[in-house]
């Protein structure tokens, strides 16, 4: 009760009327073997200033990405981040709104979400996009839910290059369905027939763009055999920043699109929070998760904005429901807006070319030094084989200041096929020195 701004007065007070005899009793049915016998062992509580310092030395010893050289992705991509983006996020009209329960009062907030979706359809290639959802796992989760009920089909196919995280995201959510997730095993090689995994009973195929090692491929072939098949394809970014170099998925038959879209307009923030991309072809719309905004006119024929779906166990009976995540991370959707609006398309175009030519930059320098790059393709990622174990690497070169990637065992704990191999990803941030840093440091072990 320390935490708590009452006096004992107070608290007889209240135990009075609602008739307990004390606090202790209010917890009964809390088994006596599982309650605390004392207070956490946790530091007492101190002023404002003492807490500032303690966390403040606590944070001394994390290594900022933005201190040493950083070629970590797998997922979570350092970008520049422009400090207007932060700065408007955080007008009051911004920061205090969240969720729209009377829209039609909320002009400004289904505006800018109308101009979200409007983004993220036009960087897919796909008819409509909704308001966001929680992050690129879950919306990755939610595509595969929506894919079994335009098919009504049970059985879902995950790509051997599909992020370990979104597959066990998507695993979880059909946990207790009736589904059959047919998981390939990594594709290191990049050799997985993926076709041949597509049935009568498959609801959709879930690949990623660029994949978990950083290759780039047509999915043209793949979108063809899944509607030959009656089934759906669904493809999952993790780098959004890549749509503004390479065809988009829309363009190569994807019926859903699940993204992440942290790279533009929010900082890494020591892993979250996150914000989840979902477009899809308009023929599907009507089974499509989380809200859409639609722009339309009011009496007087003035322009204005309406929810005009919305479909969350928020807002009609759970069971009918087509998503039951309750966050849209409005703020970073806005904030990724912001970031798109200040890019426009060739900023963002030059964006995503300056990610290409640094990590071609990167490439040539491994090639040089003899470190073998697996990637016949790529955008801003890619695969390295060391001489040895990555882990025990990445580790020496982060107590030398290089932040030197993700090892693909970390991802892959059960593949010895992994031990060796080590993620590497470059963005615009990336210096020549950070790079010649990187290639010499590895270079000591190859």
């Amino acid at each position: 009760m320390r935490y708590l701004p009452l006096t004992e007065a107070d608290r007889s007070d209240m135990l009075a009327v609602i008739g307990a005899p004390s606090v202790d009793s209010l917890f009964r049915d809390v088994p006596e073997s599982v309650r605390l016998a004392g207070p956490v062992d946790l530091p007492a509580h101190q002023g404002e200033l003492e807490v500032e310092r303690a966390l403040t030395a606590m944070a001394a010893e994390n290594v900022a990405a933005g201190s040493v050289p950083f070629f970590l992705g797998a997922g979570a991509y350092r970008h520049h981040v422009p400090a207007s983006v932060d700065h408007l996020i955080q007008r009051g009209e911004f920061l205090t709104s969240y969720t729209p329960y009377q829209p039609e009062v909320s002009q400004g907030t289904l505006q800018y979400l109308f101009e979200f979706q409007s983004q993220v359809a036009l960087i897919t290639g796909m008819d409509v996009a909704n308001a966001s959802m929680y992050d690129g796992a879950t919306s990755c989760a939610e595509a595969a839910l929506m894919a079994r009920r335009v098919t009504k089909r049970p059985n879902v196919v995950l790509s051997g290059g599909l992020h370990p995280h979104y597959g066990e995201t998507t695993e979880t959510l059909l946990k207790f369905l009736d589904s059959k997730i047919d998981a390939m095993p990594a594709d290191i090689e990049g050799t997985e027939d993926i076709v041949s995994r597509i049935g009568a009973d498959t609801a959709c195929v879930i690949v990623q763009y660029p994949d978990l090692f950083g290759r780039v491929r047509d999915l043209q072939p793949v979108a063809d055999a899944c509607h030959d098949a009656g089934a759906l394809l669904v493809v999952a970014m993790t780098e959004i920043v890549a749509l503004g170099a390479l065809r988009s998925p829309g363009e190569m038959g994807a019926d859903i699109v699940a993204a992440e879209g942290r790279s533009l307009g929010n900082p890494l923030n020591f892993g979250g929070p996150y914000v989840g991309l979902f477009a899809c072809s308009d023929r599907h719309v009507r089974q499509m998760p989380g809200r859409l905004a639609g722009e339309t006119v009011d009496v007087d024929g003035k322009r204005g904005w309406v929810l005009t779906l919305s479909t969350r166990e928020q807002h009609i009976r759970r069971e009918k429901a087509t998503s039951n995540i309750c966050t849209n991370s409005g703020l970073c959707a806005l904030a990724f807006t912001i970031h798109m609006s200040l890019l426009g398309e060739d900023g963002f175009r030059r964006l995503a070319a300056l990610n290409h030519v640094k990590a071609v930059q990167l490439a040539d320098r491994f090639a040089a030094a003899g470190i073998e790059v697996l990637n016949q393709t790529f955008f801003n990622e890619m695969t390295v084989r060391l001489s040895g174990p990555a882990a025990p690497e990445v580790d020496r070169l982060a107590a030398e200041g290089v932040l030197a990637g993700v090892p693909v065992s970390r991802l892959l704990p059960n593949d010895d096929r992994a031990r060796d191999l080590l993620l590497v990803a470059v963005t615009e941030t990336a210096t020549e020195d950070d790079m010649d840093r990187l290639v010499a440091a590895l270079t000591e072990t190859v």
